[in-house]
């Protein structure tokens, strides 16, 4: 392996100050957390308990288990070895970093539209502003962040805020539509029925394609990497997976609550908006306007996350990118989406939806890939030893994310044609 291919930040001193590493953990932790509660899966919530009911909760527990196993072998892989995802396949695999980079940026490019398109929606719950202005507006705020003179501490500020906005609003939505909790909990563990499309689509929004190496990457970034950090990486990528569980078991009751109650939510049509129905009813016309909030606060942390962590992967073409090439990079990514956009006339809803999918297939292939390295190429962590309850738990997982990617390709395109 090359000296170039580690990250920029692998030069600097790995024993960090106690308030620089808390700052670096919490930065990946809440970048990954809230890329995997973005616009996408609030869409996809609201779609799926519309059609699943309670039973929707079985869904979300299998994507809070494969989160969980997904992000500790990423983590732990990236934290040893000092290096980003497409770095570990190429020297794991000859090539494969480079397949690996390529589905990502194209998956990271069609989530970052939908992202663009929630951020249009919020506008238009909010203010009642046009979609594709609103959606405009989102894509330029997050450009500014990445041409500003310090765009890693703004970017962790914009995502910081949003979190805790987001956090709040959900919570009263729960409260506010009164959900069968009971009822929800025993579904949880016996569900009534079980689709694997939909399982994969949500595995997808939340830990698919580019979110399933957010936190990793930024880790890196930070410099908060090698063995001697192990454990304060671990604890990081826990509680960003329980804060994320927490999420999106909440947002779930605070729409099952409306549909328990027998409102119709309306899924067909080009105005579909579940999710925004769903918080209508709830509260109203003040629960709609802080459902724009809501899904402006997701869509501008998915914005950012999709389009730093996308970026990232570029290295395996140019290994030794500056910061600032990776910054402008990123806004070309964000311009990039914003263009496709405007010019696409899925609505955004849809394509949310979709493009969790999607993702969902991305997923098996770059888990197989790190899986390999784990197994095959210690020599790639320094003399560390990898677990071997966590290697056999992650190649469980790649196993069963590949069964459920086969029984749903069909249906996840179908979602694109209806």
């Amino acid at each position: 392996m090359q000296q170039n291919e580690l990250a920029p930040s692998a030069s600097q001193p790995a024993d960090k100050s106690g308030k620089s590493q808390r700052y670096a953990l919490l930065s990946a932790m809440f970048l990954m957390s809230m890329s995997a509660v973005g616009p996408g899966f609030i869409t996809q919530t609201a779609t799926f308990t519309v059609k699943l009911g309670a039973a929707f909760a079985f869904a979300i527990l299998i994507s809070v288990i494969v989160d969980f196993v997904v992000q500790a072998n990423i983590w732990r892989m990236v934290a040893v070895t000092k290096m980003r995802a497409p770095a570990i396949a190429n020297a794991a695999i000859p090539g494969a970093g480079f397949l690996l980079a390529i589905i990502v940026i194209i998956g990271g490019l069609f989530f970052n539209v939908g992202n663009i398109g929630g951020a249009g929606l919020g506008f238009n719950a909010m203010i009642d502003l046009d979609p594709k202005i609103g959606g405009a507006i989102g894509a330029i705020a997050a450009i500014g962040i990445f041409l500003s003179r310090r765009a890693g501490v703004a970017m962790d500020r914009v995502v910081f805020v949003a979190a805790f906005i987001k956090a709040a609003l959900i919570l009263y939505a729960t409260f506010a539509s009164g959900p069968p909790v009971a009822e929800a909990f025993h579904q949880t563990f016996f569900p009534s029925s079980i689709d694997f499309a939909t399982i994969t689509t949500i595995v997808g929004g939340t830990v698919g394609g580019y979110i399933t190496y957010a936190g990793a990457h930024r880790l890196l970034d930070k410099g908060t990497v090698g063995v001697e950090n192990l454990q304060a990486v671990n604890r990081a990528a826990l509680s960003g997976i329980a804060i994320t569980g927490v999420l999106r078991y909440v947002l779930f009751l605070a729409i099952l609550g409306v549909v328990a109650s027998g409102v119709v939510i309306d899924l067909s049509g080009k105005a579909a908006n579940p999710a925004g129905q769903a918080f209508h009813s709830a509260a109203g016309d003040v629960g709609f306007r802080l459902f724009g909030a809501v899904f402006l606060a997701s869509a501008m942390t998915s914005i950012i996350g999709a389009a730093y962590t996308s970026v990232s992967f570029l290295t395996a073409f140019k290994p030794d990118m500056t910061e600032r090439q990776r910054n402008i990079a990123t806004v070309g990514f964000i311009a990039i989406s914003l263009i496709a956009y405007i010019l696409i006339t899925t609505p955004p809803a849809a394509m949310l939806v979709f493009v969790g999918g999607l993702n969902g297939l991305v997923l098996p292939i770059g888990l197989s890939i790190f899986m390999y390295a784990a197994w095959k190429r210690s020599d790639l962590m320094h003399g560390y030893h990898y677990p071997r309850w966590l290697l056999i738990l992650g190649v469980l997982t790649c196993i069963l994310t590949w069964y459920m990617a086969y029984n749903s390709v069909g249906a996840i395109f179908a979602m694109l044609k209806a």
